[in-house]
């Protein structure tokens, strides 16, 4: 059973707005033992990839040519919510910075790069419900 929920961008899945991922070996080996879940709530709420970028403006989630996706974004966030309390999980590793993974920062609703202190729609809803979260950046003991 996994321990973690895990942005699945993280893990090598190409899932980014972009098309592009990351390569964290210690977590990807984590999803490879089944000790973690592999999850992109953008894509789980119904947004493709690759998509227009979005940043959160006044509580919405908006695209940078103005579109809102809060719908979407706000669909991932209870799926991620699910596939945690169907594991059992109680603790998640997420993209730090993003509009639903963003766990102590976020980009500003400007789509100019710049970042201020916040949450993305997922991780304030996992935190809400005792998720415990990590970034990247802020590894739990593995």
């Amino acid at each position: 059973m996994p321990e973690y929920l895990i942005s699945a961008c993280l893990c090598g899945i190409c899932c980014r707005y972009d098309s592009g991922c990351f390569d964290y070996p210690v977590l990807a080996k984590l999803v490879a033992e089944g000790r973690a879940l592999p999850f992109c709530p953008e894509q789980a709420g119904g947004l493709p990839t690759p998509r227009v970028p979005c940043e959160i403006c006044d509580g919405k989630v908006i695209r940078r040519d103005g579109i809102d996706c809060t719908a979407e974004y706000t669909r991932g966030a209870y799926a991620a919510l699910k596939a945690c309390r169907h594991y059992g999980i109680t603790a998640a590793i997420l993209k730090e910075s993003s509009p639903s993974c963003g766990v102590n920062s976020i980009y500003d609703g400007t789509h100019t790069g710049r970042k201020i202190p916040g949450e993305g729609l997922t991780a304030a809803l996992l935190r809400q419900n005792g998720v415990s979260l990590y970034t990247e950046k802020d590894l739990p003991p593995l």
